[in-house]
């Protein structure tokens, strides 16, 4: 039997109870929400402050000085921080160095931004010249190398920003305006560059995300003075989006919402698109997506102006949906289905989602054209809208499948009833009256050919012609003019490039000939100085063989007694 004692133990086993669902279901949620919080932010940062500026005391220390030591003090103590330099004991002997950190950077330049809320932005941007400092480090080739490989090489030179620049002057601000001639036709290519010293950026990476910081901290002030300076900034922030350099993209990302949500609706068509379709010829994937984001936010701070230029941007942005990048391709059919949004048309409204779609998935092109079929067309049809309904309705028109076909001939009856101008359906012409004509000539059914000829009917009185030929005429001759235009400019092309390679040639030839009279200047010269080395040599021997044949010496005394006078006793002795 079994004794119990005062130091007897006993082990009593606690059966643990399984976690419930809802505790599993509670972790894991906290799980999801740590991992989204480690996650990128959204494109709303927070606000940067300040470090010494921030308190009333310090600011008004630094307001009590005078213009010089304020821009004495700005120029370097806050600007330097603020690309990245620390100062030397600037903390105190205690701290006589401190690395500069993204939250330093930021703080640095919040400084300078209060200093521009107080002084104004023409004294400190322009006076004390923070801009030309900022234009160094972001563009240090100059705006015409952005969103390319640099000036003069790649395929597309420079990405086009030359002419941008001629109308809008970094140093000046002054703008000349644009026309809407833009570029329509972007390239597709996904190719990478690589690393910023490959990309050209020889400027160090603290000192570029200092002046995207800073960028963001002057559009964060909210003031219409600071406009001018920074909106042509713009090309720069997006063309940092491609960084090897994480926290330069994040930087530069947060730069270009902040100078978007400061621009006025108004600079859209002149300033913020065309650089945004310059954008969309870089070679880095994510100045793409980027740009496109941004055409997102502007449809969004400016409808009106982005439903005026559907007519270019529809086809822009549907080049970037057959990108080979799937981050660019989704941010292509968003920012599709954005810009297409602003339209203004309530009858068209309801099937947006679907012809967008449609866009990007051209199987579901029928489904499209059945939500414009159950459409009743009563508002005017404007060119915004025909730029979101043509493209759907032409690729219509080439499906095999004649009960399709009529049903877009039906739409385009209807739509070109209630066209507003001939100059808004003019560009849309080429795309629609062949198709229809072959609708009708072609189709076997007479049905489907007297709908097609009545749609051809109404869509060439919606050109402003009497018939179906006198339409086929002019847009025949608008073609060859297009095709002539663009031959002209292969033509200008070549003669430019051909122009580039004789320059290239006779600097080339120039070289040679620089080189060779040099060259033969130098054997010249070494050929001289041979020359005057034999003289010398020959000249030293004649000497030394007189001093052989005379009895005295150098030094002059006699080589046989060693007097300066010989006596009568010696040799050479002579009276």
């Amino acid at each position: 039997m079994a004794s119990i004692s005062a130091s007897t133990t006993h082990k009593v086993g606690i059966k643990k109870k399984p976690a419930s669902k809802i505790a599993s279901s509670k972790i894991s949620s906290k799980k999801s929400s740590a991992s989204k919080s480690l996650q990128r932010r959204g494109s709303v940062a927070p606000k940067l402050k300040g470090s010494e500026l921030n308190h009333p005391d310090t600011l008004s220390k630094f307001l009590s000085l005078d213009e010089a030591q304020q821009k004495d003090r700005t120029l370097k103590e806050f600007l330097p921080h603020c690309l990245g330099e620390r100062a030397t004991f600037h903390e105190g002997i205690a701290k006589p160095h401190t690395a500069s950190t993204t939250q330093s950077r930021g703080a640095a330049a919040a400084d300078i931004a209060i200093i521009v809320k107080e002084l104004g932005a023409v004294v400190v941007l322009k006076r004390f010249g923070v801009l030309a400092e900022i234009e160094k480090t972001l563009l240090p080739l100059g705006i015409g190398a952005v969103f390319g490989n640099g000036p003069g090489a790649g395929i597309n030179p420079g990405g086009g920003m030359r002419k941008i620049a001629s109308a809008v002057s970094l140093a000046s601000m002054d703008s000349t305006g644009f026309t809407d001639d833009f570029p329509s036709n972007m390239s597709i290519g996904t190719s990478t560059i690589g690393t910023d010293s490959k990309r050209g950026k020889t400027t160090p990476s603290n000192a570029r995300e200092g002046a995207l910081l800073l960028l963001r901290a002057l559009c964060e002030l909210g003031m219409k003075s600071v406009e001018p300076y920074v909106v042509p900034m713009l090309a720069a922030a997006l063309d940092e989006c491609g960084s090897s350099s994480s926290s330069i993209r994040e930087a530069a990302e947060d730069a270009s919402v902040a100078i978007v949500s400061l621009a006025n609706p108004l600079a859209a068509s002149r300033l913020i698109v065309p650089v945004i379709f310059e954008a969309l010829h870089s070679p880095e994937w994510r100045v793409k997506s980027a740009a496109l984001d941004r055409l997102t936010q502007v449809s969004e701070r400016a409808p009106q102006q982005v439903s005026r230029l559907l007519p270019k941007i529809i086809p822009t942005v549907t080049a970037q949906v057959w990108d080979t990048k799937p981050q660019v391709t989704k941010s292509a059919n968003q920012t599709l289905l954005a810009v297409c949004q602003t339209n203004e048309n309530p009858d068209v409204s309801p099937a947006i989602p679907a012809v967008v779609n449609a866009i990007s998935k051209p199987s579901d092109t029928y489904k499209a054209v059945e939500e414009l079929m159950a459409t009743t067309f009563v508002a005017t049809v404007d060119s915004s809208t025909l730029a979101i309904l043509c493209p759907i309705l032409s690729r219509g028109l080439k499906e095999k499948n004649a009960v399709r076909k009529r049903s877009c001939c039906v739409v385009i009856e209807n739509m070109s009833r209630l066209v507003d101008s001939p100059n808004a359906v003019a560009p849309f012409g080429p795309l629609l009256v062949p198709e229809l004509k072959k609708v009708v000539e072609n189709v076997q059914f007479e049905d489907i050919r007297d709908v097609a000829l009545s749609a051809l009917q109404s869509l060439t009185r919606a050109l402003g012609h009497s018939d179906v030929e006198d339409a086929m005429k002019s847009i025949m001759q608008a073609e060859a003019d297009q095709a002539e235009a663009e031959q002209k400019r292969i033509e200008d092309a070549l003669e430019d490039e051909r122009r580039a390679e004789e320059e290239q040639r006779k600097k080339e030839e120039e070289e040679r000939r620089q080189f060779k009279e040099a060259m033969e200047a130098q054997r010249l010269l070494e050929k001289l100085a041979l020359e005057e080395e034999e003289k010398k040599k020959q000249q030293a021997m004649l000497k030394k063989e007189q001093q052989m044949k005379s009895t005295k010496s150098a030094s002059g005394k006699c080589q046989g007694c060693g007097l300066k006078k010989c006596p009568k006793s010696c040799l050479f002795y002579s009276k």
